[in-house]
């Protein structure tokens, strides 16, 4: 039976570790997606079907994911951004790509296209992780960020983190539904959460200290403006951030999503789907 996101590959990276990645749809640009913090791809089931009705998607799973290999040790920004743009770069004939990055992703995607090492034509950013966001450089963020990982993994030992993701994505398509569940809320998608929880207060302050404009490359910022349970108190300098960074950035444009939170592609993902149509020119 075939995926919906399509047909199933891998890719060999230099360091012989192998990513997955699915493929479907006709046409260009090619529309990648890129997952939160400690997720596979299995979070864009409400999304990549009806992107892949306008042009060819890739929706993968960065290593230690899914269905792609692990690595041990911190995943630091550079890391991930020099996997992603490995696949990229190793299949030149999906050139040029949309990317369309959630959370954590949102900093990946823009990496790579600030990097020039593969053609980049328009960014979708889906509340993103912003560098613009004051509370993420305060000692009490420091300290959450520190304890994540320390309260996420004996959770996950015990089950109990597989409980509380049972709802999550529960209105994707049975298969990514179901991935979704069996990859992204394990043991070893906790440990690969801290993997790259570990290097993200620096990672940040290297994003802002070291602005880029991305001149020539087309934006959407996504800001989900409805507070969740986690960041109630943050919520409104998220949003902020995100529209300083709509303001900073060359060639970009603020999409508030009023119906949605930090997860955009669960509660408003037609939002998504209409910016990735506009940037395609569809």
């Amino acid at each position: 039976m075939t995926h919906t996101y399509g047909e199933s590959n891998y890719f060999p990276l230099p360091d012989g570790r192998k990513l997955h990645y699915w493929l479907k749809g006709e046409g260009g640009p090619t529309v990648v997606f890129e997952a939160g913090m400690g997720f596979s791809g299995s979070m864009w089931g409400q999304v990549q079907p009806e992107v892949a009705k306008l042009a060819t998607t890739l929706v993968y799973d960065r290593i230690g994911t899914g269905r792609s290999d692990d690595r041990p040790g911190a995943h630091t920004l550079d890391m991930l951004v020099g996997d992603l743009a490995a696949l990229l770069g190793g299949l030149p004939q999906l050139a040029p790509f949309i990317m369309v990055g959630a959370s954590w992703g949102g900093p990946i995607i823009r990496q790579l296209a600030a990097r020039g090492q593969v053609a980049v034509r328009g960014l979708v950013l889906v509340d993103q992780s912003d560098e613009h966001a004051p509370d993420f450089f305060t000692p009490a963020a420091r300290k959450q960020f520190e304890a994540t990982p320390k309260m996420l993994i004996p959770m996950a030992k015990l089950g109990l983190y597989k409980l509380m993701g049972q709802g999550a994505g529960k209105n994707q398509p049975a298969d990514v539904r179901k991935d979704h569940y069996e990859y992204d809320f394990t043991v070893r998608a906790a440990e690969n959460f801290a993997a790259e929880i570990t290097q993200f207060i620096p990672d940040m302050e290297w994003l802002r200290d070291n602005p880029n404009r991305l001149e020539g490359v087309e934006v959407s910022v996504i800001s989900g403006m409805k507070p969740g349970l986690l960041d109630k108190k943050q919520r409104k300098s998220i949003n902020a951030a995100h529209r300083k960074t709509a303001e900073t950035l060359a060639n970009a444009r603020f999409v508030p999503a009023e119906k949605a939170g930090h997860y955009v592609m669960f509660h408003q993902p037609e939002l998504i789907v209409s910016e990735v149509a506009r940037l395609l020119g569809k």
